[in-house]
């Protein structure tokens, strides 16, 4: 029932005629108050509006602004040199006067200082005295005629400002005065001035024309004048001037935002408007104290001559400067007057608007959040797609019902709404109906969130039954696969393996999925069509891993049932030895066929199911590969969205160290590349493999040239590994691992390529090993080998990029093609006996590095650090060019050494491997590349090696000798014996 006019009228404080009106209008009483309030906020702004206005006005006339922007403290510098000031005096008509004193240096000011003063000076006067024209008193008696026709040149050209009458003072010697007077007569005409200008010979005659009180004591008057304290007033009036036009801007702009504002609909915005405007108001009281405190100090100083002396009479420029401060004064407190009466009607309208908005606020905020609470609600429509997952998204559920509390509070709002209408509020036909829409819309989604938790229990338990039924079919297949086909060859064999099998049947009643009928009918709410999808092939699986075990039971049992009679010796019988061309095979003949038919049929079924063993082995490792696969996928994605590009997001920005900044690259490598290239390519070619495993070698060796992408990410692996531990403790990882709840750090993924590249042939040696004989093994053995070219590859670079004291590039040495620890002794011909018998007892240990144009020797340093930085450094020691390069395969009779040598055995490098077979592979790489030089080099050259093993050389170094002087290169030499030797000539 709503609140008689009278009882509204008297609680609004309205009186009975306009309350009568306003009823009579239809329209509701707070309505009506908030336009009573809207209008007299209007009035106020508006009268303070004009007030500033005014002031504004005021202060641009009393700075001329539009005529000269300029202020006394942009041209201070030039100001204090004093080639020009405004005295304060005055001519009889009331001109303003500008003195040019004594100033030798005033052929020296800049146009543009020149420009800037006298434009100033021009400014200050009112526009009444500025119109009558300004006196000019030039001052040039200790000057030469040539200044004074500079000055009067300079001003003629360029004065600003009107003139009415130009008094110079001319040089006071003999010869200049009486070449001024000459030339003055001649020259008149330059100067282009239109009024009159006076030469006068001293300053009793200047009195003639301005009264002694408007001059200077420099120009014979009894006006005091300070030029540093002029500079300060017109700085200091000039500077209160532009704050009290700043204040009065300020006020406003805040007294146009204040009245723009709309009012907020929620209590904390209305709360915090209400606070940041009470902040602003203090702001602005304090800059009027401050514009005050400032104005009444300049006021003080300008009356101080005054004060001082009360006979002290004031020029007009400082009676202008005193009546310029006193009205500003009066304006600013005029402005502090108006901004307060508008003040306070607003911060009274926001107050008793803040009562009124309330429950409104409160009311739209619950709502808000009821329809977040259902929309998210609807977010846990589904069911998992396994039974950890439907465990997540029920913990999920869980955990936001817990942190829901906005059904609480739409509650509570809906009590206070009651109380409000029980104290009847005058809102009371909005308040009820939002009453009773919160109780309803709290009831409904109570009811829907206790259903969505008994619908993910009922899909748990469903998923919990396919888990068993799935993980009971994948062991019966496994232990299938691990029978061993051999010993069910026996009856005990034969028998043990059924008794096997039936154990493991007979724990089906715990997990083997009943009748499909019945799980739609039971689980009919919870089946989407992927959950009807992961049922059916729970049931393919359960038949077809039943009728592998009935096969395989059917074949245990004639295996079990079959009785092998014991082979007793019979002695030979008279007949045969009667008819010795008789044959024991002719005795019985088909006996034997059968028997031997028997065990025929017994070894082909075994062959059988060894190979069905084979292939579910194999099914079993493609499973293998592929789930790992994607879950490296993945990991990498995770790795990828929730560090990469976080380094990027301006939000953690805050949270980096200055280290980590702009080192992305350093950290994660080229892992975007590793992932897009497993992602959109080798995961969907591999799972086109998964009904083919033993074919699968085709892709890796499709795919053989991409996936040489790891040897750069390893070969950055110390980096982004040093940079790790650098920065591993900062609070940036620290939140992107809590966000992404991972519960090993980000070294852990980093390590992650290395670990697969690595997996790889872990995974193809098991499938080699189960495709013995299939259509794809010869792949896979391929394969097989390319995978471990790249893992040493890789392995090569990392120890390549650890080699230090190199000039050259190394890109030029050509292609790694071995590299290992070896002891090796050096002989020098040209050196010193005792150096090279030294030589040969002291081996240096050395660490080798074979390319395709170059031995590297170099020595391995200590291993520092941890990780990666525990790889080993080498310092370069030497390096031979192989195409100056022999070899000999035998040495001091060690199987285990061999010898480098070049300049005709000049120098020889003796080496000795850890193993022979070390050694063997060294010398057989060796030998190789230097056989394709000397192929290339035949083919450049076209030289004959049978010419050079026709020559009459008797041993190597002879022949070595005839080498170098044919082509200035070496031979490789194996010595085979003492008188033999075979050369390869590069």
């Amino acid at each position: 029932m709503s609140e008689a006019p009278g009882r509204q009228a008297s609680r609004l404080n309205l009186s009975p005629a306009t309350a009568s009106l306003f009823w009579l209008t239809g329209l509701p009483f707070p309505l009506l108050r908030m336009i009573l309030w809207m209008k007299t906020e209007e009035m106020a702004l508006g009268t303070m509006l004009e007030s500033l206005r005014l002031v504004t006005q005021n202060i641009d006339e009393i700075m001329q602004q539009e005529s000269s922007p300029l202020c006394a403290i942009d041209i201070t510098p030039d100001l204090r040199k004093q080639f020009a000031y405004l005295s304060g005096g005055r001519g009889q008509n009331g001109s303003p006067i500008i003195v040019f004193p004594e100033f030798p240096a005033f052929g020296e000011i800049q146009e543009r200082e020149f420009h800037n003063v006298l434009t100033y000076l021009t400014s200050i006067p009112s526009l009444s005295a500025a119109g009558v024209g300004f006196i000019l008193v030039i001052d040039r008696r200790q000057d030469r005629w040539a200044a004074v026709k500079g000055t009067l040149l300079r001003i003629a050209g360029s004065f600003p400002g009107n003139l009415q009458l130009v008094l110079v003072l001319r040089p006071t010697t003999l010869f200049q005065r009486t070449l001024s007077d000459i030339l003055f007569k001649f020259n008149k005409d330059e100067f282009k001035m239109k009024v009159p200008m006076i030469m006068l010979s001293s300053v009793t005659e200047l009195h003639s024309y301005i009264d002694r009180t408007q001059l200077t004591t420099e120009l014979g008057g009894t006006q005091e004048y300070c030029h540093e304290k002029w500079i300060s007033h017109r700085t200091a009036i000039e500077g209160f001037a532009l704050m009290v036009k700043r204040t009065a801007q300020i006020l406003q702009s805040f007294g146009t935002e204040l009245a723009e504002t709309e009012l907020p609909n929620d209590i904390q915005a209305t709360s915090n408007l209400l606070g940041t405007h009470i902040n602003k108001k203090s702001k602005m009281k304090e800059d009027l104290l401050v514009a005050l405190g400032q104005g009444s100090r300049l006021l003080e100083s300008i009356n101080e001559p005054v004060v001082r002396d009360p006979d002290h009479n004031m020029n007009q420029d400082e009676l202008e400067n005193l009546a310029t401060v006193q009205r500003l004064l009066s304006q600013l407190n005029e402005t502090e007057r108006a901004f307060d009466e508008f003040w306070e009607r607003h911060k009274t309208k926001l107050e008793q608007c803040l009562l009124l908005r309330h429950f409104e606020h409160n009311y739209r905020e619950v709502r808000c959040l009821l329809d977040q609470v259902a929309q998210r609600l609807t977010a846990f429509s589904e069911v998992g797609i396994s039974p950890a997952h439907a465990d997540h998204i029920f913990r999920e559920l869980s955990s936001h019902e817990e942190r829901v509390c906005v059904l609480d509070r739409a509650q509570a709002l809906a009590r206070e709404g009651d109380e409000l209408i029980q104290n009847t509020h005058y809102a009371e036909d909005s308040i009820q109906p939002k009453c009773i829409e919160l109780r309803a819309v709290n009831e409904e989604l109570s009811t829907y969130l206790r259903a969505k938790k008994d619908h993910l229990l009922r899909a748990i338990e469903l998923h919990h039954s396919l888990e068993r039924a799935a993980k009971w079919c994948d062991d019966g297949i496994y232990l299938l696969a691990s029978q061993p086909v051999d010993k069910c060859q026996s009856h005990d064999g034969a028998e043990s393996a059924l008794q096997e099998i039936e154990r493991y049947l007979d724990t089906a009643g715990q997990n083997k999925l009943t009748d499909p009928s019945a799980i739609c009918r039971d689980y009919e709410t919870v089946l989407n069509l992927e959950f009807r999808d992961q049922v059916d092939k729970v049931f393919q699986k359960q038949v077809s891993m039943q009728e592998m075990f009935e096969k395989r039971r059917v074949s245990l049992k004639k295996l079990a049932a079959k009785h092998t009679r014991p082979v007793q010796p019979v002695a030979p019988r008279p007949e045969a030895i009667k008819s010795p061309l008789s044959s024991p095979v002719d005795t019985h003949p088909v006996v034997c066929s059968q028997v031997e038919g028997q065990l025929q049929s017994n070894r082909s079924a075994s062959m059988s199911e060894e190979d069905e063993n084979l292939a579910i082995l194999r099914k079993h490792v493609m499973n293998e590969l592929l789930e790992t696969e994607r879950a490296y996928v993945e990991e990498l994605l995770c790795v990828l969205q929730g560090y990469a590009s976080e380094m990027d997001n301006p939000a953690m920005a805050s949270l980096m160290p200055i280290p980590l900044q702009n080192k992305k690259d350093v950290l994660f490598g080229n892992m975007p590349e590793i992932y897009h290239f497993h992602k959109r390519t080798f995961l969907r070619e591999l799972e086109e493999y998964e009904d083919c495993p033993e074919l699968v070698g085709r892709c890796f060796l499709e795919r053989m040239t991409d996936l040489q992408i790891y040897e750069k990410y390893c070969q950055n692996k110390p980096r982004s590994e040093s940079l790790w531990r650098q920065c591993s403790d900062c609070s940036f990882f620290q939140e992107c691992q809590k966000k992404l709840e991972h519960k090993l750090g980000l070294d852990s993924y980093l390590l992650k390529p290395v670990q697969r590249i690595t997996k790889y042939q872990l995974l193809l040696k098991e499938l080699l090993k189960y495709s013995k004989g299939c259509e794809g093994s010869e792949d896979l053995q391929e394969a097989l080998t390319s995978i471990l070219g790249i893992l040493k590859a890789v392995n090569d670079s990392m120890h390549l990029i650890a080699i230090t004291g190199y000039d050259g590039n190394m890109g030029d040495l050509g292609r790694l093609l071995m590299q290992g620890s070896f002891s090796v002794w050096t002989e020098h011909k040209k050196g010193h006996a005792k150096v090279k018998d030294l030589a040969r007892f002291k081996p240096m240990q050395r660490h080798l590095f074979l390319h395709e144009k170059a031995l590297l020797f170099c020595k391995r340093r200590e291993e520092n650090g941890e990780g990666y930085e525990k790889a080993p450094s080498y310092s370069f020691k030497q390096s031979l060019n192989m195409s100056a390069v022999g070899i000999t395969e035998n040495a001091k009779g060690d199987n285990k050494k061999f010898e480098v040598w070049c300049n005709s055995r000049e120098e020889v490098y003796i080496v000795q491997a850890p193993t022979s077979e070390v050694k063997t592979t060294w010398v057989k790489e060796i030998r190789k590349v230097l056989t394709t030089q000397l192929e290339a080099y035949r083919g450049r050259q076209g030289i004959c090696l049978e010419f050079l093993l026709g020559l009459n050389v008797r041993n190597c170094e002879n022949l070595a000798k005839v080498c170098k002087l044919l082509t200035s290169t070496m031979c490789v030499c194996v010595c085979v014996c003492v008188c033999v030797c075979v050369c390869v000539y590069i």
